[in-house]
Parts: structure tokens; C-alpha cells; sequence
């Protein structure tokens, strides 16, 4: 887990690295200022030499100003080095998350990803340059503390000791408790910034069904699950504190009482107990910021875990070792297939034995569930299946590079998602160097183009975060221009027209019809309209085939789809999730 943190400092190793060097020399002239300041009381205002006070003052100055900009070097390279941590972890897990497959957004949920980018992150930064500076102050400031107190009293010194050991024990119990409410911690934002994506995303939704106040009893129930870990966490914390000032005092009060008595027997000066305080608060500040650093560690030990996951997850997808680069036509075979979203979980797919042509348009109807979408996300290889196999243009979709593949089935998915940036931009996902007029071809054919070239800006007009300033019908026909600017050999629509008007659907199909008559269409819909002129139609039912075959024979053999296609035409819903005659 470390290893896999620690990889990621990368170029700002040198930074690293030096932060450690000046502390050190920070620290060394920090110690010498109370021993400089002992010989003030003792050899300047004790004797009443002006020019001592003058020589060692003089000395002191120059120790605090080398030890300042020790400080100031060691905070810069600091703060460099864990600013760079923190761009590379994000970077690392964001081009890892890029490889991911479905199922791998699936396992790690979005709000969870989210997390680990922004918080789980800021916490390894704020570790890591704790760890860069205070794991080494403190230490070398406790040590060389310690080493000046024995150089001075080593009887009274014990005080210190004794004060380190109760100390230590105390730290111990608290951190190892402390540890567990973090990680419990970190789980409760996960599920916090689950409720506000969810409602952010949703958010024309909530209000139109009047829901706020639902909602805000979903956040608060999330937020007070945080409020409640936060509040054990921070409450055991604030132990350190008080317990911290309790040792210190008793220390002051131990350490008056015997060096009164030093002084009295000549063993120990006024300036030399003078000093043994500012070490004392040395020692023991020095402990306090261990204890910190301890704390920091604990709580970001749980976000380095996750972080580490993301990084090292490997894909369940891979390209093979030698991957077919080309796809040699638009033909899909379904060899007895088997899949499951979950490993060892109920099947969505069972027995699916289809075998589609090049250039056929292949309809797909079936109930909420029976599995169209996955039917399909198995032709791009989306998703690997369980058992069997899936061909595109007679070979098995996993010995394909996944580029090439997911080139050539261009898939236009069930929810219509559109970027930030202009109509051009949009489409050019497509195809990155796809001219003006090969965009203006490819809206053509999904019908966008009258309602592009009537905006303003036509195709420079500005398309809103999620496309919120078009409308679905728009935006669906703006995602299947998009997906036709690949030039496939397959071209899927999963449900891809539901919000499109029944005239511009037909349009829509009459133009596949007419420029692309080689391109195997695969269309999922839910109007027996939009798929009746296909060549064949699929109708799914509980993750099976329950038919295959055009659209009159299906009329008289397959109960399940004559009976959709009567309540349908004859003014019904046809909807299939109602119960069935």
C-alpha cells in the first residue's frame, strides 16, 4: 500500500528528500538558542557584563535567523513535494480509472471514486508533508532536547523520561482506538457524497415530483451518520490536550522543586534551570506533534488503502497479446451465452443462441429487466460474459483490441450524455478530426441538423454541463450523429429514440435505410413502431430469447409480442412489466 503511494512522489523526489536536511539544520539552531540564552543570565546579567550580553545576544540573533530560514526552506520544499504527491495519486487513479471496465465502476460506485480523488487525497498530502517536517523535528528536537538536559542536570533530566514514558503509553492507547473511528469515518462520506451526486444529477427530477423534503431527509440522515463518527472521533482526540497540559505542568512543578534545591547546594545555575524549562516544553511539545503525526498517519492510512485499491486494480478487461486490429464485417454471432453481473450471482442472461447478418437491422423488445442492455453491452465488450461466447464479424470480441472494437460497434447508450463545449466538440468524439461537413452529414442522417443550423451558433452554439440547455429528443439525435461519425460495421441504440417523436423516429430509420444499408443496426425500443419494418426482431423475457423472427410471423406465433403490439395499436400502454393475460 505504501510502496504504491510512495511510487507516485516520482520528479519531486529531490524536494522530498531535502525537506528532511533542513529541518535537521532548523532543528540544531533551535536547540543551541535556550543554551545561548543560559549563558546570557549566567555569564552577562548574573556577572553584570554588558559585552556579554551584547556578544550573546548578537550570537542569538544570528542562530534564530539561520533557524528561520532553514524553516522557510524546509516548508517550501515541503509543500512542494506533497502538492506534487497529491497531483500524481490524482492522475495515477484517474488514468487507471479510464481502463476500467463497467463492472470495475460497478465494484468502487462513483461516489466512492469521487471520494478517493478529493478527500482520501488531501489527507495523504497533509500526511505527507507532516511526515516530511514533523516526523524529523519532533524526534530531533526530542533527542537533541534530551541531550542537552543531560548535559546540564542528568539527575533532574529523569523527570523527563519518566514524563515521556507516560506519555507514550497514553498516545498508544488513544491512536489504536482513534484508528478504527477513521476508517468508519471515511465510509460515511462515501455516503454522503452518494445522496448529493444522486440529487445533484436528479435534480429536475426531485422538483418535479416535489421531493426536496425527502431528499433533505436523505442528506440529513447521511450527514448526522457523519456528525456521529466525527463526533466519537474528535471527542477521544481532544483527550491528547488535556492530558498533554497535565504531564507539562506536573513536569514545571517537579522540576521547580528539585532545581530550587540544585541552586541552594551550588550544582545548577538560575540561567541553567532557565533553560532546562524551554527544553522541557521542547521535549514534550515535541511529543505533542508526534502524537499528531500518529493521528494524521492513522486517519490517512485508511485513505492511502484506497487509494492503493484504485491504482493497483487491474482491469477485468484487457486487450489479448496479440489483438485483431480490424473488424471484418458487421456480422453477430451469440454462441449459447451465459452472464451475470456478479461473479457467482443470478444469471441477466441465459442460453442466448442468436445469429445475426451483416447490414440486417435487428430489432430488440422485451420488459424492464429481461436484459436488452446487457444483450447488447455484450457486443462491445462492455462487459465479458460468464460462459459461451460473442462474435463480431466471426471472431470472439475478447481477441480484439477493445479500440478497434469499440470503433467499429458504435454503441448510443440508454441515458443520452453530452460534455461541456460546443455542438462541434460533441460530435468530434466521434471522430477527433471529423471536418465540419462530415458533422453536418452525420446530423443529417439522425435528423439534427434542422435543429442545429436554427440555433444562433449554430454548430458552435454552447452545449451546457450534461446538456441541460436541449431537450431529450435533441440530445439523443446529437449522440447518434455522434456514434455515426465512427463509420461502424454494427451500430447499437439502446432505447436511443424514446424521446424522439414517432415522425423523426421513422425519419430517423428511413435514413439508416437509405446511407447506411451495409451497417448491421441493432435498435432497442419499447414502440413495436420503431422496430416493426426490422428484419428480424428479438423479443427478451427474463434474461431469454421467448422469439425470433420478422415482425408478421411474431404476430402469429409469439403470444407475448402479439399481445404488446394489440395494446399498443389499440390505444394501450403495452407496457411489459403489467401482468400478462
Amino acid at each position: 500500500m505504501f510502496r504504491t503511494i510512495l511510487r507516485q512522489v516520482r520528479q519531486y523526489k529531490a524536494a522530498a528528500l531535502l525537506t528532511p536536511l533542513w529541518t535537521t539544520l532548523e532543528v540544531v539552531m533551535g536547540v543551541l538558542i535556550p543554551y545561548v540564552t543560559a549563558s546570557i543570565i549566567d555569564k552577562g546579567i548574573g556577572a553584570g557584563s554588558l559585552p556579554d550580553v551584547y556578544r550573546y545576544g548578537a550570537m542569538m540573533i544570528g542562530i534564530a535567523c539561520l533557524s528561520l530560514l532553514f524553516g522557510i526552506l524546509a516548508g517550501r520544499f515541503a509543500a512542494y513535494s506533497s502538492t506534487g504527491l497529491a497531483a500524481n495519486l490524482r492522475l495515477a487513479m484517474y488514468e487507471n480509472i479510464q481502463r476500467f471496465s463497467f463492472s470495475d465502476i460497478d465494484k468502487f460506485s462513483t461516489a466512492g471514486l469521487v471520494t478517493r480523488m478529493t478527500t482520501d487525497v488531501s489527507s495523504i498530502q497533509s500526511a505527507f508533508q507532516m511526515l516530511l517536517r514533523i516526523s524529523f523535528r519532533a524526534p530531533l528536537n526530542m533527542v537533541s532536547a534530551l541531550g542537552m538536559c543531560f548535559l546540564i542536570h542528568k539527575r533532574l533530566s529523569i523527570i523527563f523520561l519518566v514524563a515521556m514514558l507516560i506519555l507514550s503509553v497514553f498516545l498508544t492507547v488513544l491512536i489504536t482506538r482513534a484508528a478504527k473511528l477513521f476508517k468508519q469515518i471515511l465510509l460515511k462520506v462515501d455516503a454522503l457524497n452518494g445522496v448529493v451526486q444522486e440529487n445533484v444529477d436528479a435534480i429536475r427530477v426531485v422538483k418535479a415530483f416535489v421531493r426536496e423534503d425527502h431528499e433533505m431527509s436523505k442528506f440529513d440522515k447521511a450527514a448526522l451518520g457523519l456528525y456521529t463518527m466525527n463526533v466519537k472521533a474528535e471527542t477521544l482526540m481532544a483527550l491528547n490536550g488535556p492530558v498533554m497540559n497535565l504531564i507539562v505542568n506536573a513536569c514545571i512543578i517537579t522540576l521547580s522543586w528539585w532545581g530550587a534545591h540544585f541552586i541552594v547546594e551550588g550544582s545548577l545555575t538560575t540561567g541553567q534551570l532557565t533553560s532546562l524549562f524551554s527544553y522541557i516544553m521542547t521535549v514534550l511539545t515535541s511529543l505533542m506533534m508526534l502524537s499528531m503525526i500518529f493521528v494524521q498517519l492513522t486517519q490517512s492510512a485508511a485513505s492511502a488503502a484506497r487509494i492503493a485499491e484504485v491504482i493497483d486494480e487491474e482491469p477485468d478487461m484487457a486487450d489479448p497479446a496479440e489483438p485483431v486490429t480490424e473488424v471484418p464485417d458487421g456480422r453477430i454471432d451469440f454462441n449459447h451465452v451465459y452472464f451475470s453481473y456478479k461473479q457467482g450471482g443470478d444469471y441477466a442472461l441465459e442460453d442466448i443462441d442468436l445469429h445475426i447478418r451483416a447490414g440486417e437491422t435487428i430489432g430488440i423488445i422485451g420488459g424492464t429487466g429481461s436484459g436488452k442492455s446487457s444483450l447488447v453491452n455484450l457486443m462491445a465488450r462492455l462487459y465479458d460474459v460468464s460462459e459461451g461466447s460473442v462474435e463480431v464479424g466471426g471472431i470472439d470480441v475478447r481477441k480484439y483490441a477493445m479500440q478497434v472494437l469499440r470503433d467499429e460497434v458504435a454503441m448510443v447508450l440508454q441515458k443520452s450524455t453530452l460534455f461541456s463545449g460546443t455542438i462541434l466538440d460533441n460530435l468530434r468524439w466521434g471522430k477527433a478530426d471529423a471536418t465540419l461537413e462530415e458533422c453536418r452529414e452525420a446530423c443529417r442522417q439522425a435528423c439534427a441538423d434542422e435543429f442545429v443550423e436554427s440555433f444562433p451558433d449554430r454548430y458552435d452554439t454552447v452545449i451546457d454541463q450534461g446538456g441541460t440547455n436541449v431537450s431529450g429528443g435533441q440530445r439523443q439525435r446529437l449522440c447518434i450523429a455522434r456514434a455515426l461519425l465512427k463509420h461502424p460495421k454494427v451500430l447499437v441504440l439502446d432505447d436511443s429514440t424514446s424521446a424522439v417523436d414517432t415522425a423523426t423516429d421513422a425519419a430517423i430509420r428511413a435514413t439508416f435505410n437509405a446511407r447506411i444499408p451495409g451497417t448491421t443496426k441493432v435498435i432497442i425500443s419499447q414502440r413495436i413502431l420503431s422496430i416493426q419494418e426490422a428484419d428480424r426482431i428479438v423479443v427478451m423475457d427474463n434474461g431469454r430469447v421467448a422469439a425470433f423472427d420478422t415482425h408478421e410471423n411474431l404476430l402469429r406465433t409469439c403470444d407475448i409480442y402479439s399481445e404488446i403490439y394489440e395494446m399498443q395499436t389499440s390505444g394501450g400502454s403495452g407496457d411489459f412489466d403489467e401482468p400478462q393475460a
